[in-house]
């Protein structure tokens, strides 16, 4: 079996974990019906190729704003003067190192980047604003959508094989 070769097990262990990662070596083993000693490698495999890049909680916004503040949400637009590879990777270093900045996308056609940030509040929004956009000359463009309602959330991956 090469590197990316996945099989059945494989795939079902991705769609386990994607969906609670908090399940058990032992739950996992039971549910894909292998031993415990080979569920773990198989997941050590998935982890050291890459294809799990990371695992974590997702937190309720709604409650934690109650708890927090109010919490708010956008979806910005970037539209940046030079699309020069060095102009976007600088651009997009920028801001994945932001810890309000949740996302990044680069995207095409139509704006440069979409990003999606929380702030706990419009002058924490501002703050963020002044820091990755009006202080960045290469910036020429931003829209700004604020989320009203979260609908659904997730970073699920369909896994079900492409139909040949």
């Amino acid at each position: 079996m090469n590197d990316l070769d996945l099989d059945p097990i494989d795939l079902q262990l991705l769609e386990l974990l994607q969906n609670d990662s908090s399940r058990s070596n032992l739950d996992l083993a039971a549910l894909v019906r292998v031993s415990p000693p080979t569920c773990l490698r198989r997941i050590k495999r998935l982890h050291d190729l890459g294809l799990i890049e990371k695992e974590m909680a997702v937190l309720s916004v709604d409650k934690l704003s109650a708890a927090l503040g109010h919490g708010l949400c956008a979806v910005v637009e970037i539209t940046l003067d030079r699309q020069d590879s060095a102009a976007l990777e600088a651009f997009e270093a920028l801001v994945c190192q932001d810890d309000e900045v949740q996302q990044c996308y680069r995207v095409s056609p139509g704006p440069d980047f979409c990003l999606v940030v929380h702030t706990a509040h419009m002058p924490g929004y501002l703050a963020l604003v002044q820091r990755l956009f009006t202080a960045q000359a290469n910036v020429r463009n931003v829209k700004t959508f604020f989320s009203i309602k979260r609908s659904k959330f997730g970073a699920r991956v369909p896994l079900k094989p492409a139909l040949g």
